[in-house]
Parts: structure tokens; sequence; C-alpha cells
């Protein structure tokens, strides 16, 4: 495989350009450590982005950071982290769920994939904070959209149809997203054996309360017994009130505890990279559903497989990883979902990412929308050519 590593726009769209004329895809690759999530490409060149890195804008006072898209996710969080500001999105850290601990993740891997961890409920997706975006297409075109503030959207909005699109349509060379204040202070509140209908509505009448619930998790063995947890983010007086107000309405579900700041935020980590399944070979699958179908689907899905699971964003979705099935479980877990909800393969052997569908098979009318959006884009299929779908 050749490989090739431009370090300005020119030269990446020449190359982009080149596989144009050739007909040969490129696999699209920045810090690396997402690899190994999507279907197998089968590209014959590696377009090595790292040039693309470095904090170019940071403004605090405004709430916007700009960055080349291979800048790295730690460097961009310990510059926030020094101003006491954070990627709202809370995106989570994959790398040993995918096998890729020694790759780094970067701000244009997590904006591609849309990542966000058990924030969402609260501060949304990361394609909610993406701003701008400096990027050439498939087309071998150079091209910007957004700007520097939240209000600044003219015609189609490009970066929401980037965000998630996982490098499929251009490669992007910058990105700005909005960031926010991090909060002063982390409480959670812990329910401990219930059963998953009862933890969705302990979780749901949470996020009902007015406490400004910002996760909402359960885990059905922590220490031999299920665990519900929310949590309560902001200053310290008003998260010393929230938290004991948050578990006084919460008395009919049990008695709570609540936890301190240390213990809450590497317990939320823990949620946001689904540390319990990062060990072992079983399939990891992520599921995004309505919260109230949360205990059904499950208690199908556990009927027929060997399965451990997670609970995240009050029910809405459900990790899963699954052991001995055939097909990782894909029968089995779509046809529990009977068309409400996705769900995505996230950690499988390559011949079984090469068979079973990844994301969510498409409705015809939407795959026929999406094809035409990469006919937009990349005509050619030249940039990590099928692995959303076969024929993308």
């Amino acid at each position: 495989m050749s490989r090739y590593r431009p370090t300005d726009e020119k030269q990446l769209a020449e190359i982009v350009s080149a596989a144009i004329a050739a007909e040969e895809p490129l696999e699209v690759v920045a810090g690396g450590s997402k690899r190994d999530l999507g279907r197998p490409l089968q590209a014959p060149h590696l377009l090595d982005v790292t040039g693309f890195a470095g904090i170019r804008l940071y403004e605090p006072q405004e709430l916007v950071l700009s960055a080349g898209a291979a800048t790295p996710l730690m460097e961009i969080e310990r510059t926030l982290a020094a101003k006491r500001q954070m990627l709202a999105f809370e995106p989570g850290d994959w790398r040993a769920l995918l096998g890729s601990t020694t790759a780094s993740q970067t701000l244009g891997g997590v904006i591609a994939c849309n990542q966000a961890g058990p924030r969402r409920i609260r501060q949304g997706a990361a394609r909610d904070h993406f701003l701008g975006v400096s990027a050439v297409s498939g087309r071998g075109e150079a091209f910007k959209a957004g700007g520097r503030v939240v209000k600044n959207v003219t015609g189609y909005d490009l970066c929401k149809l980037l965000a998630g699109s996982y490098g499929t349509l251009a490669v992007m060379t910058a990105v700005t997203v909005k960031v926010l204040p991090a909060p002063e202070a982390t409480r959670t509140v812990v329910l401990a054996g219930l059963d998953d209908a009862r933890a969705v509505a302990a979780m749901t009448h949470g996020l009902n309360s007015p406490h400004e619930v910002s996760g909402a998790a359960h885990r059905p063995r922590v220490d031999g017994r299920p665990r519900t947890m929310l949590r309560v983010e902001g200053p310290v007086p008003s998260v010393e009130a929230r938290s004991g107000a948050l578990r006084d309405e919460l008395k009919p579900f049990g008695t709570a505890e609540i936890l301190g700041d240390a213990d809450s935020v590497k317990l939320w980590a823990t949620v946001r990279d689904a540390e319990p399944f990062a060990a072992g070979d079983r399939t990891i699958w992520r599921v995004s559903l309505a919260p109230t179908a949360a205990p059904g689907f499950l208690a199908a899905v556990r009927g027929t497989l060997d399965v451990d699971y997670l609970l995240d964003w009050g029910g809405g979705l459900v990790w899963l990883a699954v052991q001995g099935a055939e097909d990782g479980g894909a029968g089995v877990i779509r046809a529990a979902l009977g068309g409400r909800g996705h769900a995505t393969l996230i950690r499988a052997p390559l011949a079984l990412r090469g068979t079973v569908p990844v994301f969510e098979p498409l409705a015809p009318a939407v795959a026929a929308l999406t094809a035409r959006v990469k006919d937009s884009f990349d005509p050619k299929r030249i940039l990590n050519r099928g692995r959303l779908y076969a024929e993308l």
C-alpha cells in the first residue's frame, strides 16, 4: 500500500485528483485510532493527513476553538482544561475497545464519527458543536463551510453533513468547534438493585426533573448488583442542592447514595468509554432506540444471546457485548429492534465486518438520497470507499 502525506490543501487536492484519474480509492487516516471502526476498506493507497495538525485559534471568551483536523484530542483537551473549558459533547475514548491503544485520537476523527458521550442527552452530539470546516471533497475541490459563531449558517449546513460521514464525503483539514465552561463540581446519585424497567423509569424521572441531570446510565452488574446512576454538574452550591433534591425525589426507587467529584469523574469515564467491554473478544454493538423501548428490547435479546450490556442516555443508548453468536448477534438484535432504532457494529473480526451490515441498513428512499449525496461530493467513490455501506 502506497502512502501519501500532504502538508497543505493544494497537495491534498492534487493527490485526490490523481486518485480520481486513476480510479484508485484512498483510505483517509490521521491518528488511526478508529481504523477498525466500520466496514473493511479495500483501498490501494493510504492518505495520511497528520500534517494538518495544531491549534490555530482559541478564544476562551468567545467559546470557540479552531484546529487542524489531525490535532490530537489530548492536546485539545489539555488546552481547554487550562482555561477550565471542555468539549461538552464528551467524546469517548474507544481505543481499548478497538485494540488501538498505541494510536491517538484526533479532533477531526471524533467529528467525522459524530462521537458523543453521556452528556449527549443534555448537550447534543459532536455535530451540534461543529461550527466550521475547511476540506477537500472527493472531486479534488477545496471548500469551506460554516464559520466561527453558532448563528453563522448560509445555505446548506455542510458541517452537519460531514459529521458522521466517516470520511466518505471529504477530507477535513481544519475544524472549528464550540467549547463550554467545565463544571466546577460533579455529583452522582446512585440507586442499587433496580431491574432494567425500573432503572429506565428512575432515569426518566430524573431527566424530567428540574435538576438538570447531565448523565443517566445503568449497569446490571457492579460488584454483583445493578447500579443506576444520574449525574449533576455545575457550581458547587448548586450541585450540592440539586443532587440532594434529586436523591429525595428518587426515594420511590430506593435509597440512593451520592458520589463526590473524584468518584463521579472516574465513573462517567468508564461509561463514556464502554470500559467494561474493552477486555475480551466479545462482539460489541451500540444500539440507539427510544428509552422506553430499552427494557423490552433487552428482554428479547437476552432470551436468545449470551450478552452483557450497559445503558446510557437514560436508556436511549444500549451497549451490547455478545459472546458466541455466529453472526455476532446481528439477526437477533435487528429483529428485536424491528426497525425502531439503529444498531451499529463497533467491534468484530474483519471477516464478520465484511459480511454483516456494520451500520443499520437503509430504507430504499434513504439509501437513494445517501447515494445522491455521495455522488455530489465523491462521484468516483475515492474516499474511504465502502466504509459505511458496500456500494458507497
